[in-house]
């Protein structure tokens, strides 16, 4: 597969006065981000534009502290996408931009008294970040850095102060941008500006939002556990109290703190969850069967999506469920009002499911880990849900989601059933891996990924009319 150069590439550029047809890829954070240059090479290659669409349920890390006190949607994700996206020219030197990279996705040391004292040395621009950053830009980032500082310092009371350890930088910028604005969509278009992210990609927060929205998980054995954190990553809160209470006892004293929660509001969404390990993780006692959005009271509701999200997918030609975490990175997005109906639309004719290497906490347990067809089928479920279709999905529906699927092969990898999958009409394409010197597990292969990719796309549906001109291969 000859692939040319970037600096030929137009993408959004019409040809012929025919707008083209756009990519939509459904991703998380940390896991996708490593496949964003294939992605950004297939939308490149195939001249269209390239959307991301990112949840914004995520309530650990750093990010729940944000969240505690000034309330506000998930936003590390959309974050570590917007500044992975910074392009690198290996023609040109450029010292500014890989400054701005290394400056937002600084994280301030675990320890709280040392955070705090490196924190106001990047507020007073007495930081070796700053090198290299034009006073220009340096002057604006300081600006909301400073009006975020300044909102921190307002609401400090005695049972509420706000903890720096392990803040990453660019989550405290993108608050303070949405805070200063009123917008989270205005803070998204203002680091993208910055991170000079390039004018054919968007990334899409799931759902448009300047409130906390989160998300429950009921398991095959009747459990449910409500929030992204405790899905995912079982680690004990760093809660400012953390003796055990009662259900209501705790209830009644997180409401002696003041923050941004409603009182009477679930514990489990307002604890810090600043220290967590994604390497050490406990078996969930059952499988996953479910995900649903929550108010804070923990009570069920119907969230629609981001309308962009929607407009993207209606003008899309193909679409790609990323490697990630499949019910806490891809499945929240896909169950938001208007997704499923979107993404079923025959008119898409590219559902690509990237299978994960290995199966994980929310994949598992141990003893009954999931194969790729249980993959396909939680993605038809979810797109269903999305259109307020409740209970199972027959598996000839499946298609309607995820038209092919692309995986590799080894020891710890789900197990794909290809004549399974096929008699359901998916189509399965296994690529090559590669291993990475302390991992236990494969990664793809980027120009085996890319060239995968590239032909699935350009295939033709071997149902549709022979006749029928190919408009999607370039």
């Amino acid at each position: 597969m000859q692939l040319g150069p970037s600096s030929a590439l137009t993408p959004n550029v019409p040809m012929n006065g025919i707008k083209p047809k756009g990519l939509v890829v459904f991703s998380g954070g940390s896991a996708a981000n490593n496949l964003v240059d294939v992605f950004n090479t297939v939308s490149e290659h195939k001249k269209c534009p390239l959307s991301y669409v990112i949840p914004i349920s995520d309530n650990g890390g750093s990010s729940s502290e944000l969240i505690r006190v000034f309330g506000g949607p998930g936003i590390g994700d959309v974050r570590s996408r917007l500044v992975r996206l910074i392009p690198d020219d290996p023609d040109h030197d450029d010292s500014e931009k890989t400054a701005i990279k290394a400056f937002f996705n600084h994280r301030l040391p675990k320890g709280r008294s040392e955070a705090r004292q490196e924190w106001l040395q990047i507020v007073e621009a007495d930081h070796t970040l700053w090198e290299h950053i034009s006073s220009a830009k340096k002057e604006l980032i300081r600006s909301f850095l400073n009006l975020i500082n300044l909102e921190i310092v307002k609401r400090l009371r005695p049972s509420s102060t706000f903890d720096f350890s392990s803040a990453s930088i660019g989550n405290l910028f993108l608050t303070g941008a949405r805070l200063f604005s009123g917008s989270f969509e205005s803070a998204i278009y203002l680091l993208s500006s910055i991170c000079s992210v390039p004018p054919h990609i968007s990334v899409l927060p799931a759902v448009n939002t300047n409130f906390s929205h989160h998300i429950s998980a009921g398991l095959a054995n009747g459990t449910t556990i409500m929030g992204q954190n405790a899905i995912s990553h079982p680690s004990a809160p760093t809660a400012l109290q953390n003796q055990s209470y009662a259900a209501h006892e705790e209830t009644e004293a997180y409401d002696r703190i003041e923050d941004a929660n409603f009182p009477g509001s679930l514990p489990t969404l307002r604890k810090q969850y600043i220290t967590f390990s994604k390497a050490e993780e406990e078996d969930l006692p059952a499988r996953i069967e479910r995900i649903w959005y929550i108010n804070p009271y923990g009570q069920e509701i119907r969230v629609a999506a981001n309308p962009k999200v929607v407009h993207a997918l209606s003008e899309c030609h193909c679409i790609i469920y990323s490697i990630g975490s499949l019910y806490t990175s891809i499945i929240p997005s896909i169950i938001l009002k208007g997704v499923g109906e979107a993404i079923a639309a025959p008119s898409i004719r590219h559902k690509i499911l990237i299978l994960n290497s290995t199966n994980d906490r929310e994949t598992g347990p141990s003893s009954s880990p999931f194969s790729a067809t249980d993959f396909v089928a939680a993605i038809a479920k979810a797109g269903a849900a999305s259109r307020g279709i409740t209970g199972s999905v027959q598996p000839m529906e499946y298609r309607a989601y995820v038209t092919h699927l692309i995986h590799l092969q080894g020891p710890g990898t789900p197990r794909v059933d290809r004549e399974e999958l096929t008699a359901l009409g998916i189509e399965t394409i296994r690529v090559y891996g590669r291993r990475v010197d302390g991992e236990s597990f494969q990664r793809y292969d980027e120009k085996a990924l890319i060239q995968a990719l590239g032909v699935t796309m350009g295939k033709r549906d071997p149902r549709a009319d022979r006749n029928r001109r190919n408009t999607v291969d370039n």
